[in-house]
């Protein structure tokens, strides 16, 4: 298991770059628009892991900006912690049968997520390229929210 990158949702693209990096001194170090998704997710490394962050794989933060307006309340505005797996099925599985509930089962081969007992919210990625769809996972249903 690898740690990816923490997730965090802003409401201004702008400020919070000012913050982040013209304040924090972080550095961008890529940005993906998804208009079907409507949202922008931009990635920040620390100033000492920026200029080899692609080589040596340091953890990011993600910034995620939605498109459509919402107001967070109740910590909505923290995301996620992310870890790269090698096997989804085989990791889900193990959590399974250790009595973790799979609050978004990974249907797609690539992403799962679950929660903490603290109600903190992981993304599990394959990693690599996505596993091919397969039972049970595909046609399971979310459970609660992530």
């Amino acid at each position: 298991m690898r740690y990816l990158h923490t997730m965090v949702r802003i409401r201004d693209i702008d400020e919070s770059l000012d913050f982040y990096c013209t304040k924090m001194g972080m550095v961008e170090t890529r940005r993906t628009e998804n208009e079907k998704g409507r949202y922008t997710l931009i990635f920040l490394a620390a100033p000492g892991d920026a200029p080899t962050a692609r080589e040596t794989k340091a953890p990011l933060l993600e910034l995620t900006f939605n498109w459509d307006p919402e107001t967070y309340t109740g910590g909505r505005n923290f995301g996620h912690l992310a870890f790269e797996v090698d096997d989804i099925y085989a990791y889900c599985q193990q959590l399974m049968e250790a009595g973790v509930t799979i609050n978004r089962p990974p249907r797609d081969g690539n992403m799962a997520f679950i929660k903490s007992p603290d109600g903190i919210s992981f993304e599990l990625l394959q990693k690599g390229e996505a596993k091919a769809p397969a039972e049970p996972w595909s046609s399971m249903p979310n459970t609660g929210s992530w």
